[in-house]
């Protein structure tokens, strides 16, 4: 069956065919409409089964694009789309996941020089072949060239957030099979990494033939790719699903196993081994009496197994949160008793970096606080850009503009007794780390996010603390400006960074969307051993997109961040305290 990402992908991939024959307008409306499409809650195709004027109900699209929705589910293609295709047969995808090659690079250096993939590209770069290309040079070809290796790396890996919801789709699926006791996600997705190789997912059943074909089955294949009486992968939306059945009696040790990472098991094994047991994916087994080497994997008395806390407690330790098993120091926390108690979703009580359609955003302020306080966020913050280096397109807003935006903001707070509606900005921050408003602007603001959004290469350090010493700026957003499959971002010492935002009463934050996740997990315990306050937030341009928190929650765990350290798990009033 056809899926809200795959239809998303479809019009993903006209708006960038489009964009790269210089096509103007259409491209955004095509983008804006593959975002809604996406995150749909019902199914797509159940809509464009009745029509046009059902595809219509989705918001931000309109006939054209709902006409063109319809007869991909009717038929399997666009005859628009294959025409576009067809005029420019390049692998869009893996071109534009190099930096600074978009849509339009892809379509002016086909034109110019007939490259179609990544091994075109490289081979084009080698020979010196791009700088002659009009608007290019040779410091242009020479940035594509050493961008070509992260992208072949990063467009083997998806997304989290892409990959997570598809995981928990298989998962709630095989939950209702009945030959299934248990279910649950295993590998680097069980432990929130920001990137994912594969889905793993892993059952207790005693019927592994049944689960199998269960799983074989589920309409959100694309193709099988191999079935045996208990293991078996499919392919859905581009990503390999692997399923793994166990004995339940073994579910929690193979859970354990499964989770990884391999250096956390590496250090439980040889826990094991001090203790005279032996772990593995079959259990903890007590080989104090077993004599020599033994192959049989299941040779002694199994003394845990069935759950993962067993398997832990066998060890003589609690239960480690998967976000920590990354051989970070979790263990011998877990055996001080000095564990973190991480943060939870529900911790969190307003989201400080939201933006409207006063610069990029989707959404009226109105919109946006309303999508807040239906979920329940005691506060928000409209943080549109404001003008700036890396505002591309006219997007971000002069002094002016954000004075007359803060008495729009101000009217949406007085008529709600809801939520509280924050004014704020997300300044740029220069490259000398100078902030892009004017001081008596951001003044008369309740917040201020300050974020770098050109010149992402090199070392960041100084630039970021000179912006955290900035009076008015209260958080740094997205600190690195990282595009996860796309560009690496800035090189930054977290700590030093960390140490003067403490001082500063400065926050740093975790931008929760997919693409970004920044700061990534590591960097996260490196601020809070710093002393400095996490703010995890949205960078929300629609109302969906508040939904991201539980990206950054979860990447704020795998840096041990526990409540205390969220400035945004505060009450409004712990907030303004902060705020001064």
């Amino acid at each position: 069956m056809t899926s809200n990402a795959e239809l998303a992908a479809r019009l993903e991939e006209f708006a960038d065919l489009l964009d790269a024959k210089d096509v103007e307008y259409k491209p955004r409306a095509y983008r804006r409409a593959a975002e809604n499409v996406a995150e749909y809650p019902g199914d797509v195709v159940d809509l464009a089964e009745d029509g046009v004027e059902a595809v219509q109900e989705i918001d931000r699209v309109g006939e054209a694009i709902a006409d063109k929705l319809v007869e991909y589910v009717e038929t399997g293609a666009i005859e628009e789309l294959e025409d576009l295709r067809a005029e420019l047969p390049v692998e869009m995808d893996a071109l534009t996941s190099v930096e600074g090659v978009g849509p339009k690079t892809v379509g002016t250096l086909y034109e110019a020089l007939g490259i179609q993939t990544l091994d075109d590209l490289e081979a084009a770069a080698e020979a010196g072949e791009i700088q002659n290309v009009s608007g290019f040079g040779a410091k242009t070809e020479q940035n594509i060239l050493d961008g070509i290796d992260f992208a072949r790396e990063a467009h083997e890996r998806q997304l989290l957030g892409e990959a997570r919801p598809r995981g928990e789709r298989v998962r709630e699926y095989l939950r209702a099979v009945e030959a299934v006791q248990q279910c649950e996600l295993g590998g680097s997705l069980r432990r929130w990494k920001p990137t994912i190789g594969d889905v793993d997912a892993l059952v207790a059943s005693t019927e592994g033939p049944a689960v199998v074909e269960a799983f074989t089955d589920w309409d959100g294949a694309d193709r099988v790719i191999e079935a045996g009486e208990g293991k078996a992968s499919l392919r859905a939306d581009g990503v390999r699903i692997d399923l793994r059945v166990v004995d339940p009696a073994e579910f929690g040790a193979a859970l354990q196993y499964f989770t990884g990472s391999k250096d956390h098991n590496v250090d439980l094994r040889n826990r094991a081994i001090d203790r005279d047991l032996k772990l593995n994916e079959y259990g903890v087994f007590d080989i104090s009496a077993v004599e020599g080497e033994v192959d049989d994997q299941r040779a002694g008395e199994r003394v845990a197994g069935e759950s993962e806390a067993e398997v832990y407690e066998a060890l003589d330790l609690p239960w480690i949160p998967p976000e920590l098993r990354e051989n970070r120091g979790e263990i011998a926390a877990a055996d001080a008793g000095a564990l973190p108690e991480l943060i939870e979703t529900a911790e969190i009580r307003g989201d400080l970096h939201v933006h409207t359609e006063w610069s990029d955003g989707n959404n009226t302020i109105e919109e946006m606080a309303a999508a807040a306080a239906e979920r329940g966020d005691e506060y928000v913050c409209i943080t549109d850009h404001a003008t700036g280096p890396g505002m591309v397109g006219g997007v971000g807003l002069t002094d002016d503009e954000l004075r007359e935006q803060r008495e729009a903001i101000e009217a949406v707070e007085d008529e709600r007794d809801d939520i509280t509606v924050l004014t704020g900005v997300e300044a740029n921050i220069d490259t000398d780390g100078g902030i892009s408003v004017g001081d008596k602007v951001l003044e008369t603001l309740d917040l201020v996010v300050a974020s770098p959004h050109a010149g992402l290469d090199g070392d960041g350090t100084d630039r970021l603390i000179e912006a955290a010493r900035h009076p008015a700026v209260d958080v740094i957003g997205h600190p690195t400006g990282r595009q996860l499959n796309r560009r690496p971002g800035l090189d930054v010492d977290v700590s030093a960074v960390a140490e003067v935002a403490a001082e500063h009463d400065t926050a740093l934050e975790v931008n929760a969307n997919p693409h970004r996740l920044d700061l990534e997990g590591s960097q996260v315990k490196r601020a809070i051993d710093a002393g400095a306050t996490i703010a995890i937030d949205t960078d929300a341009h629609r109302p969906e997109a508040l939904d991201y928190r539980r990206f950054g929650v979860h990447t704020a765990r795998r840096g041990w961040a526990e409540d205390a350290n969220v400035l945004n798990a505060r009450s409004a009033a712990g907030l303004h305290d902060f705020l001064g």
